[in-house]
């Protein structure tokens, strides 16, 4: 059987490299990880995972069909845990970065367990959960929690902080 640690890295096929970067590494906050002009594949860190930014008029993107579109997606929403969550000082600052926010702020179940979450549109309409960490006091059941899966309960709430489900 397989043992899965986490999601390792998630690839967007990107019309605009430049909005995208601004996005995720100006907006969002991510890091450059690595440029690969060559083969056309730009990354940015998320935490421990990878966003794979391939723009679709380069190498890796000349061989993955189609240009992204909104009709066809088979990708609903993927999700950024942040480590910590002040909801109405991360939904002020998107918007005064013009940042589409999808859904209300609420409280959704991911993979660590129930957390304050909030989905928002990337600029190329691919949408992003930003989720906080598990609830003080809440705890992780099923089998994430017979594998030690467990929410960062030391972590603050950060006014700047960027942080689920439509």
């Amino acid at each position: 059987m397989l043992r899965f640690a986490h999601i390792d890295h998630v690839v967007l096929r990107v019309v605009n490299l430049r909005t995208m970067l601004d996005f995720y590494v100006g907006v969002l906050g991510c890091t450059p990880e690595r440029d690969r002009p060559d083969l056309g594949l730009y990354q940015v860190r998320a935490g421990a995972s990878l966003i794979d930014l391939v723009p679709i008029d380069e190498p890796l993107g000349r061989a993955g069909g189609a240009a992204p579109g909104r009709e066809g997606r088979n990708l609903d929403h993927f999700c950024l845990q942040l480590q910590s969550f002040n909801g109405d000082a991360i939904i002020a600052w998107l918007h005064e970065r013009g940042v589409k926010i999808v859904g209300e702020l609420k409280t959704r179940y991911g993979a660590q367990g129930d957390g304050p979450s909030l989905y928002i549109e990337d600029p190329e309409g691919n949408v992003v959960e930003l989720k906080g960490p598990v609830a003080e006091g809440e705890s992780v059941g099923g089998e994430a929690a017979s594998r030690g899966i467990a929410g960062d309960e030391s972590a603050g709430v950060e006014s700047a902080g960027a942080g689920g489900q439509r």
